[in-house]
C-alpha cells in the first residue's frame, strides 16, 4: 500500500505511518486475469482487496455472506457474489472464469459456532473451491489461507513448516483438516496451489489483539506465569503482500510458507513499545497462572451450553503463558519475500491508529 487507508476505506492523515518501501520486488498478477477473494468483508481480506482494487488490468470478484457488511467497500470495482464459502453454487459463480483465487475466508472463534459450522467454512469450502478450480481452463494459482495454529503448542520453539500438525481447538482442528485435504488433492489432480500460514496478525482495523494494546494502555500490565510469553508477528500489509508473492511466484508452487517477523516478540517489549507511543511507562505485574486456567474452565463449562461468551477463556489465559515462535526462513529464502515493518514501527503505527480512532 503506498497510502494509508481508514477501516471505512476513506484516506486518512499518514501521521508519519506510510509504510516503509518495499524490499522485494512484487511481480503482478497475469493483466485481465479475474481474481476471487473469500472473506473479503473480513481485516485481512479487506486489505487484500483494495490492493487488488489498485493493480491495473484485475477483474476482482468477492465471496461474501448474505449478511455480512459491505459498508467500508462501496465505490470499490469489485464483482460481489453473495453466498456462504461452503455453498456450491455461489463458489460456482465466484469461481467462473477465474485465474486466481485467495482463499482467506475463517470461522472467526465464539461459542455460537458449532463444530459442524467450522468444517463447513474451513473443509468443505476448500475443497468446493479447489474442485471448481481445475474446473477453469486458464486457472492459475489457488493461494489457501490457513494458521500456524495448525502446529498447536510448540514444544521446543521456534517451529518451521516440518513442524507436526498439533491443533488444539476446533479452529485449529478444522483449518488442518483442510489443509491436509488440500495438499493431498493438488498433488493427485495437480492442481496449482500455495499455502500461507499466517502468524498472528495485527494492524490498523485489528480488534483481535487490541487486548494487548489496551492492556498496556492500562495501569498495570498483568502478566501471567514467570515465561517470555513470545508472539509472532505479522503486520497485515506484509501479510497480504505474501499472498500476491505467492500467487505469482514459481517457487511457491505447491509450497507451504510460515508467515511472520523474521524473529518472534516478548509480550512485556509489546507492552512497552505500545505505552512508550502512548507517552507512559510500563507496569508489567506477574501473577501465577494456575487459578486463572481453572476459573477459565468453569467459565466454559458454564457459559457454552447455555451459547453465551464466557468472560474467559482458556485459550485466552493459554496466550499470556505460552510462547509462540516460528522458523520463517523458508518464505524469505524461497520467494524473497521481505517484512517492510518492524515490530517496533508497526506496533507504534497501530497504536496512533487506535487512538486517532478512539479505541484506546
Amino acid at each position: 500500500m503506498s497510502e494509508k487507508t481508514d477501516i471505512d476505506g476513506s484516506r486518512v492523515p499518514a501521521d508519519g505511518d506510510v509504510p516503509p518501501p518495499r524490499a522485494f520486488d512484487l511481480p503482478p498478477l497475469e493483466r485481465g486475469a479475474t481474481v476471487l477473494v473469500t472473506g473479503a468483508t473480513g481485516f485481512t481480506g479487506s486489505v487484500l482487496l483494495r490492493k487488488l482494487c489498485a493493480e491495473p488490468g484485475l477483474r476482482v470478484r468477492a465471496l461474501a455472506r448474505p449478511s455480512s457488511d459491505l459498508k467500508g467497500l462501496e465505490g470499490l470495482p469489485v464483482e460481489w457474489v453473495r453466498g456462504q464459502v461452503y455453498d456450491a453454487d455461489a463458489v460456482g459463480k465466484g469461481m467462473a472464469g477465474a485465474q486466481y483465487v485467495f482463499h482467506v475466508a475463517a470461522a472467526f472463534r465464539s461459542p455460537g459456532i458449532g463444530e459442524d459450522e467450522y468444517r463447513r467454512v474451513h473443509a468443505a469450502s476448500t475443497q468446493l473451491i479447489a474442485e471448481a478450480a481445475l474446473r477453469q481452463p486458464a486457472f492459475r494459482r489457488m493461494v489457501h489461507v490457513s494458521t500456524v495454529g495448525v502446529h498447536g503448542h510448540i514444544e521446543n520453539p521456534p517451529a518451521n513448516e516440518n513442524a507436526p500438525f498439533a491443533p488444539g481447538d476446533l479452529y485449529q482442528t478444522t483449518k488442518a483438516e483442510a489443509e491436509t485435504w488440500l495438499h493431498a488433492f493438488a498433488k493427485e489432480r495437480n492442481l496449482p496451489y500455495a499455502v500461507i500460514r499466517p502468524a498472528a496478525i495485527y494492524g490498523p482495523g485489528d480488534r483481535r489483539l487490541l487486548k494487548v494494546f489496551k492492556m498496556a494502555a492500562a495501569p498495570l500490565f498483568p502478566m501471567l506465569g514467570r515465561g517470555k510469553c513470545l508472539y509472532h508477528l505479522i503486520h497485515v500489509d506484509d501479510l497480504t503482500d505474501a499472498f500476491l508473492l505467492a500467487a505469482v511466484h514459481p517457487a511457491a508452487q505447491g509450497e507451504a510458507f510460515i508467515c511472520g517477523n523474521p524473529e518472534a516478540t516478548p509480550l512485556e517489549r509489546m507492552g512497552r513499545i505500545i505505552a512508550d507511543e502512548l507517552g507512559r511507562k510500563l507496569h508489567p505485574v506477574r501473577i501465577p497462572a494456575a487459578p486463572f486456567f481453572w476459573a477459565a474452565g468453569l467459565c466454559e463449562a458454564v457459559c457454552k451450553p447455555l451459547k453465551v461468551p464466557p468472560p474467559l477463556y482458556k485459550r485466552r489465559v493459554a496466550f499470556f503463558t505460552k510462547d509462540r515462535s516460528f522458523d520463517t526462513r523458508k518464505i524469505r529464502a524461497r520467494l524473497g519475500f521481505a517484512c517492510r515493518w518492524t515490530e517496533d514501527a508497526g506496533l507504534r503505527a497501530t497504536t496512533r491508529w487506535y487512538k486517532r480512532h478512539g479505541w484506546l
